[in-house]
């Protein structure tokens, strides 16, 4: 034993006096030990409301519903309604020591209210911790998250992990900035150029709450009306909420109210802001600093003070619809909040889906138009291709434009850019047979076969195997024709035909914001059309069969959608603006591109879909997986009186290394999927029982997956 280790047997008696004396002192100043946090196991409890009922995080069915727990007197400060808790979930009856259960996993949640008493018998389980004392679920958000939970056959707490985004504590700590008095009401502006324009922003101003569908005319002011809408809003003391698609368009519209209204008045939500950044404006929103919100479809819940205003941009966009459960869509949730907080709703676009044409149909909204005289100034000119000019254009048929495209293209780029819509990305997506227009599929899996750049090989698209010795089975002939073709290929073929001209491409790989005014060739997948400084001098919409052949519901909607957006980026006709649609002329949507009137189009299919029973006139939900899952839970439900079930019918498969698409049934198996449809007035009865059955299912303990989706996007 060392001498070091010897002197230290001796303890306290060989310290030194001083060391002594501090050790005594410590020991006087030391508080009581401190229960455990994870049980507060012996902790008073808070002597004024002792009950903390808390919304766990926990996304099931069947447990949602509130839970109550016991706050102990040391959280009492910091455990006020609306803060973020954890507890501890999942403790059986019989593990209670000192009158509080223990044990189960840490979970996180929301303090929804404090109680003075439980409803709950037994004993309670201690709140674990306050994560944060910064209140982030007020009344209103917690209603509006419950109203679309119903309205979905969802969970509260799956509609709050939409509705509150993660926590940074950095955020937190920082103060938000004083809020601005409110601005001067706008002059109308573009607004003049709708018949009642100046009167729904007169009404802003004063603090009314108009219901509009806003058809709006082609061009680049719909952000600057936006913007001014918003400002009108702000006017009258009251917040705005703007939600549009993507990046893109909260781009222009941020642009445009920072040039209204200067820096300090809006906060923009979007996922690219980054976590921290994005916590930040949300925080500065929900304390009240700032009153006017624009962002993407997460932007729906933002918490905006005395809300006046909520409006949408494009609400057929498929950006829209949410694909996180219970995947509620922009648009049904802007019209609950609408209901909800009384104030005023803006429903914008360049074209009109069928479910705001009932808006105005119902009466509940009034429309927002141009006349005619307007629309046709703003308009470009539209010109067809169909299946006979095709047939007599030998150019047509011996290379990618036809005659009249390629005219519109060489008069185009003598005064600036030519937008080529194409609807398929990628170089030759499908192969056919020359002679008799066989799809060409692959020998092994059966999956079609796509040409390569380098001209080589086919190779399958969904095994990824090489063909190099194909032959048609049907006719035996050994010629491939392109049976759609990709935008890389079509900006390789525009290249060879406009050898001097400059082509540029936008899709998935790369997405181009704008293009300058100069000679070029911008060759676009649907939705990523970049807009061109002073608008493009014209503009090819090809393969238009591609989009009105797919088998769908919403084809035709969608296709004008999507042709309408991109001629509104074309200079209108007075400045030489050319549309040209290779579409077959006689189709309901491509003569309501030729006349400009989405409007009427919408109308038409709206009654239409009344008299065979079809969303959005009825309420429909959709049923999806294993056959017999499927049919387990159609016998299982109790469906409302008047349910129509149709189906169940199988779903394609998706082919092994395949991405699963939404709702879809994961590579390689065999799904099902039933329609239940109810007529109007039956939506909330339907939702209702859908849930009951699915946390009837949950609550057993069945592995069997089944998907329940109301208003589906694609009925087929």
């Amino acid at each position: 034993m060392s001498r070091e280790n010897g002197r230290g047997e001796g303890g306290a008696q060989e310290a030194p006096p001083e060391q002594l004396a501090l050790i005594r002192e410590s020991v006087r100043k030391a508080k009581a030990p401190r229960a455990k946090p994870r049980t507060w196991r012996g902790a008073a409890l808070a002597k004024e409301l002792p009950v903390a009922r808390v919304l766990v995080d926990k996304g099931v069915l069947h447990l949602d519903r509130y839970f109550d727990y016991a706050v102990p007197e040391e959280l009492d400060a910091d455990a006020r309604p609306g803060v973020r808790v954890r507890v501890r979930f999942g403790a059986g009856r019989h593990r209670v020591r000192d009158g509080r259960r223990e044990g189960g996993g840490l979970v996180d949640g929301f303090l929804v209210e404090r109680l003075a008493e439980s409803d709950y018998a037994g004993p309670l389980a201690a709140l674990a911790q306050v994560v944060s004392p910064e209140p982030v679920l007020d009344p209103e958000l917690l209603g509006l998250a419950r109203a679309v939970a119903d309205r979905y056959a969802g969970s509260l707490a799956d509609v709050l992990q939409l509705a509150v985004p993660p926590r940074s504590a950095r955020a937190e700590k920082r103060p938000s900035p004083e809020p601005l008095p409110p601005p001067q009401a706008p002059a109308a502006g573009p607004w003049e150029r709708y018949e009642q324009g100046p009167g729904f922003l007169a009404s802003l101003a004063s603090g009314g709450a108009p219901r509009a569908v806003w058809n709006a005319l082609p061009g680049p002011r719909w952000s600057e009306e936006l913007a001014r809408a918003v400002a009108a809003t702000l006017a009258s003391g009251r917040g705005a909420l703007v939600v549009v698609p993507d990046g893109r368009a909260v781009a222009r519209v941020d642009a445009a109210l920072t040039a209204l209204l200067g820096d300090g008045r809006h906060a923009v939500l979007t996922a690219d802001a980054g976590p921290e950044k994005r916590y930040a404006q949300w925080l500065a929103v929900r304390r009240g600093a700032v009153r006017a919100v624009v962002g993407t479809r997460a932007a729906m819940f933002a918490p905006v003070r005395d809300l006046g205003l909520v409006a949408l941009w494009d609400d057929g966009d498929d950006s829209h619809s949410e694909q996180h459960a219970p995947q509620p869509h922009a648009r049904e949730v802007l019209l609950l909040r609408a209901a909800q907080d009384r104030c005023a709703f803006l429903l914008g676009s360049w074209t009109c889906t069928v479910e705001a044409a009932q808006l105005v149909e119902t009466g509940w909204a009034r429309p927002l138009v141009a006349g005619r005289e307007q629309v046709r100034a703003a308009a470009p000119l539209v010109r067809t291709v169909g299946d006979g000019d095709l047939a007599r254009d030998e150019a047509a048929r011996a290379a990618r434009l036809p005659t009249l495209a390629w005219q519109a293209v060489r008069d185009g780029l003598r005064r600036g850019p030519v937008l080529v819509q194409v609807p398929r990305r990628g170089y030759v997506p499908r192969m056919a047979c020359a002679a008799c227009r066989t799809p060409a599929r692959c020998r092994h899996c059966s999956g079609p076969l796509e040409g390569q750049e380098s001209g080589a090989a086919l190779r399958c698209g969904w095994c990824g195997r090489e063909e190099n010795d194909w032959h048609c089975p049907e006719c035996g002939a050994f010629r491939l024709r392109a049976q759609v073709v990709g935008a890389r290929r079509t900006a390789e073929e525009l290249g060879r035909a406009f050898p001097a001209v400059p082509v540029r491409t936008s899709g998935r790989e790369q997405v181009l914001d704008t293009v300058p005014d100069t000679p070029a060739l911008v060759v676009s997948t649907p939705g990523a059309e970049p807009v061109a400084e002073g608008g493009y001098a014209a503009a090819l919409l090809l393969d238009g069969w591609a989009m009105l052949g797919r088998p769908d519901l919403r084809a035709g909607e969608d296709a004008l959608r999507r042709w309408l957006a991109a001629a509104a980026l074309v200079r209108p006709q007075s400045a030489g603006g050319t549309v040209v649609v290779v579409a077959e002329p006689t189709l309901r949507p491509v003569q309501a591109l030729v006349r400009w009137d989405p409007v009427g189009h919408a109308v038409r299919e709206l009654s239409e879909r009344a008299e065979l029973g079809f969303p959005p006139v009825s309420r429909m939900a959709s049923v999806a997986g294993p056959p017999e899952a499927v049919a387990d839970f159609l016998r299982a439900v109790e469906l409302p009186r008047e349910a129509e079930v149709l189906g169940p019918v199988p779903l394609s498969v998706t082919p092994p290394g395949r991405p699963r698409r939404a709702g879809g049934p994961p590579p390689g198996e065999h799904w099902d999927r039933a329609l239940v449809r109810v007529p109007p007035g039956s939506g909330a009865g339907l939702a209702g029982a859908l849930k009951a059955a699915q946390a009837a299912r949950m609550a057993r303990g069945n592995d069997a997956a089944v998907w329940v989706r109301i208003d589906p996007p694609d009925i087929g």
